[in-house]
């Protein structure tokens, strides 16, 4: 396995491999991997030649300061789990934050057709202007052929899927399914600062998910969320920051339910201070 910290070894790596007619696959990431991660690894490895996987905890992107310090750094023990998959066909780049961003630190401004005032928007300021920075910055380093990201960030995705559109990037972004514990919680790099008390009550956050998406069937979506709310207030350990019943497509909230529209229902939890996301589709 090949490692990078510099972007212009990187790029020229690749215009060697693309000169021999390899296709490009692209997971970006900020590290911790766990098997969400290589989910992805492993979906860009079936329809591509190589997978690059970076690995950066892009600071932003981060609304809370204190989250960003506390963010793992892990890539030994990232690198080591990505060999688990496949060695020769991976190429990590791993780059320091002067590699990305010189000496100016600060988020390019964008505009995603108001995707990004909705949910996560109104809850993180300049967060997606942060997203949309990194991803961009990073699709221009690796040129990929299709870049892979989960649906655990399912707002991010549709913001990515934007981005390319409007920008006239030349990459495929492919959404894939949320990888889940047994128990049902999304995999998470932030899962693992969780306290044991934590960790046991927080697949209660998909339990509650499912239950909201079968009572959707026959109720309105005010019904499906003040019933949301009363059950987090029964659970001492969580604290629900928001549930919103969306659009797929538009991402706003929905006021009267149309058989001619998809929905999912989307939900932020707080474990202590360390912050949950989930969502699930509805119809």
């Amino acid at each position: 396995m090949i490692i990078f910290h510099n972007k212009s070894k990187l790029s020229h790596h690749i215009d060697e491999l693309k000169a021999k007619g390899n296709s490009i696959g692209f997971v970006p990431t900020m590290g911790a991997l766990h098997n969400g991660h290589l989910s992805l690894v492993k979906k860009g490895l079936s329809q591509n030649d190589i997978v690059v996987v970076s690995i950066f905890v892009n600071p932003t992107q981060f609304d809370n300061k204190e989250d960003l310090e506390k963010y793992p750094r892990t890539l030994d023990a990232d690198t080591a789990l990505l060999k688990t998959v496949c060695d020769k066909k991976i190429i990590v780049y791993a780059p320091t934050i002067k590699d990305i961003y010189q000496d100016a630190i600060e988020s390019q401004k964008f505009t995603f057709n108001g995707l990004e005032h909705e949910m996560e928007g109104a809850f993180r300021d300049g967060h997606f202007d942060g997203v949309g920075t990194i991803v961009k910055r990073l699709f221009e380093i690796v040129q990929p052929n299709a870049a892979y990201f989960g649906e655990k960030d399912f707002q991010q995705l549709q913001i990515i899927k934007k981005l390319v559109e409007l920008h006239k990037i030349p990459v495929k972004i492919i959404g894939c399914a949320i990888h889940r514990a047994k128990d049902g919680l999304a995999m998470s790099s932030r899962n693992t600062r969780l306290t044991k008390e934590q960790r046991d009550v927080a697949p209660f956050i998909y339990k509650t998910l499912k239950t909201a998406k079968a009572k959707f069937g026959t109720k309105s979506a005010k019904y499906v969320t003040e019933w949301v709310e009363k059950q987090f207030k029964k659970e001492p350990l969580l604290d629900l920051e928001y549930f919103i019943i969306a659009d797929k497509t538009t991402l706003k909230p929905v006021k009267r339910k149309s058989t001619k529209k998809i929905y999912r229902a989307f939900i932020a939890v707080y474990a202590g201070d360390i912050r949950l996301i989930d969502n699930i589709a509805l119809n």
